[in-house]
């Protein structure tokens, strides 16, 4: 089975789609990562439609109507909107809400104002991610450990501490990679597919009268029916297609060929499968609400059962885990979120990462929801209201990105948005009442994240700003270094700037105290591009700017690591080929001081000045010899 980086390179290459053992290769890995979120959902899912808050009693004709609404959401909002339609928006291969939001406008002066907006609402579509990165492992593992009470009622006081010890083993594996692990990813989840249709089919047979759930018609019969309790259903329906997001944002490493074939060909039948059989299940015995997915199964294999299931919801917590390591990464190379420590799990593959402060924050976050909460049905009452918003968000973005970059015909766009967007604002407004309970939490981290991201951004520009009202633009500096000629000294320096025109200060610096320069001088820009990834031979430009000195530009994509001495292996400068051994990196660090300036609230200066002091040091981030940094303080106010 193919690696998830051996997949991404598959999808990235693009030129042919993936057909025969590649494809089965590819939906297998898919089915292992993609669908852990929503192949989970059936646990908890169907009894938490018919949770006593809601008003609405286990009759046969509401079961039918609660089963039709799961199908035909799982059709409109998998199959319709995501599978698709959103699929279609791809960066260069790359999806999730970060890609999406790259492609709303071109960054044109006339489209500033309107793209800022666009880029706010994907900004804040991300934040909600982490929200949901939370809450997926407690409520997943929480929600397999509770089988546990079917089977041993006395057992009630063991889950939530057997539960915790689970996610401090999940997340005290991260720093090893997921290498190992993720080769079986796609075989045990293919057990755990088989499981649920194999437990669901048994009694579907029993009762077959449940397929006539399949039909619209029993949706529309339940809103008739209970009317309003109806949209508090909705809220709790919604946990069956909380995926969504997933089968976007994993696009880049599959490919969508392989998604949409898992999909339709196993993991939509075997979900139905199991959410009729517990609704059969439920209108034969009524009791049976309290855990329908458990008790579809004799007592003999409850056990079994509960390990299946604790290793599913294991394997959808880590594809979760994993994708708030991938999101973090490319808010830092978008320049929403300070450098934070990354390290690779893998000398082979460059996409495998774990990033310390976003693992162990997630973990205290998971304990804390998880003894809080003290049961997956009421933290179901935090679950959804961050995934829903997103959901709204996601639609919006791709009708702005389908009218104005693919240039759709307008009516076909807004019948399009509108008939999606009634269905996620359906769901949305479902969700509200769970605010209360528990779905203000999202919201919380939500809000948190994102005045941390757009603190950070707007820190960074005013910064810039700053700097550059004192820097020298280049060409002053070339006309005074012929007039005045400095000492020049053997080997490379390389003097990293932000700014593609001016000097960088750190020059200025070790030019006025040591009064000598490098017979070589690089003048080295990062551009992190709003696409994904950058074709090698777009990597390095050069330019030669005379005497000695070079303006030298490395492009990366926002999914890549900003590896330098890797980027500039093999390039040569002057005649003569880099060699970190006889290059010596000149850094700039700020010492930031609180001012009064308009612009930026002084309670949001000194959260910038705070996430400043705890950034990961530039030569760690990229990766350059600690033995060739030299870095000159400078202090600056903001």
């Amino acid at each position: 089975m193919p690696n998830l980086e051996e997949t991404a390179a598959v999808a990235h290459a693009g030129d042919t789609p993936p057909s025969g053992k590649q494809l089965a290769a590819l939906s297998l890995a898919a089915v292992g990562v993609v669908f852990g979120d929503i192949g989970t959902s059936p646990i908890y899912a169907l009894r938490e439609s018919f949770h006593p808050d809601h008003g609405i009693a286990a009759t046969p004709e509401n079961v039918l109507g609660v089963l039709s609404l799961i199908f035909w959401s799982l059709i409109i909002v998998i199959s319709v909107k995501y599978l698709g339609a959103v699929m279609r928006a791809d960066n260069r291969g790359e999806g999730g809400i970060i890609a999406l939001t790259a492609l709303v406008s071109p960054p044109s002066e006339q489209a500033r104002g309107r793209r800022r907006i666009l880029v706010l609402i994907g900004l804040f579509g991300a934040a909600l991610l982490y929200g949901d990165s939370m809450i997926t492992p407690a409520i997943s593992v929480l929600s397999a450990v509770e089988g546990l009470e079917v089977t041993a009622p006395g057992l009630h006081a063991f889950v939530i501490p057997i539960t915790v010890g689970i996610l401090i083993a999940l997340f005290a594996f991260q720093p090893r990679g997921t290498a190992r692990i993720g080769a079986v990813f796609g075989p045990v989840m293919m057990v755990w597919f088989a499981t649920l249709a194999v437990t669901g089919l048994a009694s579907v047979v029993k009762h077959p009268a449940v397929l006539q759930a399949l039909l619209p018609t029993e949706a529309v019969s339940f809103f008739l029916r209970n009317k309003m309790l109806s949209f508090l259903v909705l809220g709790s329906v919604f946990l069956v297609v909380t995926g969504g997001e997933a089968l976007y944002a994993d696009m880049g490493h599959f490919g969508k060929r392989p998604i949409r074939l898992a999909w339709y060909v196993l993991v939509l039948p075997c979900l139905m499968l199991n959410y009729l059989g517990q609704g059969a299940l439920v209108i034969s015995d009524p009791e049976a609400l309290s855990a329908p997915f458990f008790l579809l199964t004799p007592g003999w294999a409850l056990y079994p059962l509960i390990i299946i299931t604790t290793v599913a919801t294991i394997i959808a917590s880590q594809a979760v885990i994993s994708g708030a390591f991938s999101l973090t990464r490319q808010a830092v190379q978008l320049g929403y979120l300070p450098r934070l420590r990354i390290r690779h799990t893998s000398d082979e593959h460059i996409g495998q990462i774990y990033m310390p402060v976003v693992n162990w924050l997630l973990l205290v976050s998971c304990i804390g929801l998880v003894i809080g909460f003290g049961s997956s049905s009421r933290l179901a009452n935090a679950y959804g209201v961050a995934v829903t918003t997103d959901m709204v968000f996601t639609t919006t973005l791709f009708a702005v990105v389908a009218l104005r970059r693919w240039r759709w015909h307008p009516v076909l766009v807004a019948l399009g948005a509108a008939g999606l967007l009634a269905v996620d604002l359906a769901f949305w407004g479902g969700n509200l009442s769970k605010i209360p309970q528990g779905g203000w939490f999202p919201l919380a981290v939500a809000g948190s994240m994102f005045v941390v991201m757009t603190t950070w951004k707007t820190g960074r520009r005013f910064l810039s700003e700053h700097i550059k009202a004192r820097n020298v633009p280049v060409e002053a500096f070339l006309e005074n270094l012929r007039r005045y000629e400095a000492t020049r000294v053997p080997g490379t320096a390389i003097y990293m700037s932000s700014s593609f025109r001016e000097t960088p200060p750190a020059m200025m610096h070790n030019l006025k105290h040591n009064r000598s320069l490098h017979e070589r001088v690089i003048l080295l820009t990062l551009v992190v591009h709003e696409t994904p990834y950058i074709d090698e031979e777009e990597r390095i430009e050069l330019f030669d700017l005379g005497d000695g000195l070079y303006r030298m530009k490395i492009n990366y994509g926002f999914a890549e690591d900003t590896d330098l001495p890797r980027a500039m292996l093999g390039v040569q400068v002057g005649g003569k080929e880099i060699r970190m051994m006889d290059t010596t990196f000149f850094l700039s660090r700020e010492q930031l001081i609180a001012a009064s300036r308009h612009g930026m609230a002084r309670w949001r200066r000194h959260l910038f000045i705070f996430l400043s002091r705890n950034a990961v040091g530039a030569f760690t981030f990229f990766n350059l010899p600690p033995n060739r940094v030299v870095e000159l303080g400078m202090q600056l106010e903001i």
